[in-house]
């Protein structure tokens, strides 16, 4: 006798969609800011946020882990890394390598309607300000730069950007409340008044510095 195939549950996952449904959702939670520093995380907690059962959460996890925006203990804890000094020295040394590199590369493509595209966003930035909004900051300085920074048509050295972004995040939260911001960044209108200008050594002196002043304020 056979059986009559089962309805399809609302919870199945649809491979590979689910799965990378699931990672980029929480990828951009991490990149953003959303999830505080330490704070843990469980399968059953990811799939019940994304709809899915725990087989695209634990691979969305794998993937995070490798990237180092997750960290798995030994006793199969996952968490967002509470980064040492040391490391946030590193990382901020990195964005100013990558970024630096970017922006001197964008440059020669920076045509008006990008400088415009980046004063509006600037001026978002000061709404999320206003608002207290501590991940429409990030997300949106985060838009300012890879704006920027897609200019560059560097997509491997833009990729190498984003993971340090997202091994970044939750420190970048921890950031935001302690700078206390009340106006948009000072060195984005030096990065904009560069671009209009031409002036490549004083594009990457505000880039470098816009990345890295904020960041070495958590190691002081």
């Amino acid at each position: 006798m056979l059986l009559a195939p089962r309805p399809e549950s609302p919870r199945s996952d649809p491979t590979p969609a689910a799965h990378d449904r699931v990672y980029r959702g929480l990828r951009t939670r991490i990149m953003h800011g959303a999830i505080a520093p330490g704070q843990a995380l469980t399968l059953r907690g990811i799939g019940a946020e994304f709809g899915v059962s725990m087989t695209p959460a634990r691979e969305a996890v794998r993937r995070l882990v490798a990237e180092g925006a997750l960290q798995l203990s030994s006793s199969g804890r996952v968490s967002t890394p509470e980064l040492t000094n040391e490391r946030i020295e590193e990382l901020a040394a990195l964005r100013a390598l990558l970024e630096v590199e970017l922006a001197s590369r964008a440059l020669p493509r920076a045509h008006m309607a990008l400088i415009d595209r980046l004063q509006t966003i600037n001026a978002s930035i000061g709404e999320v300000i206003e608002a207290h909004d501590a991940v429409g900051y990030i997300r949106t300085n985060l838009e300012f730069h890879r704006t920027l920074y897609l200019r560059a048509q560097a997509p491997a050295m833009l990729a190498m950007a984003e993971t340090v972004w997202l091994q970044l995040g939750p420190t970048m939260r921890k950031l935001y409340g302690r700078l206390q911001r009340r106006e948009t960044p000072h060195f984005h209108k030096l990065i904009i008044a560069a671009l209009k200008a031409g002036d490549e050594p004083g594009l990457r002196l505000a880039v470098r510095s816009d990345v890295t002043q904020g960041l070495r304020m958590l190691t002081t």
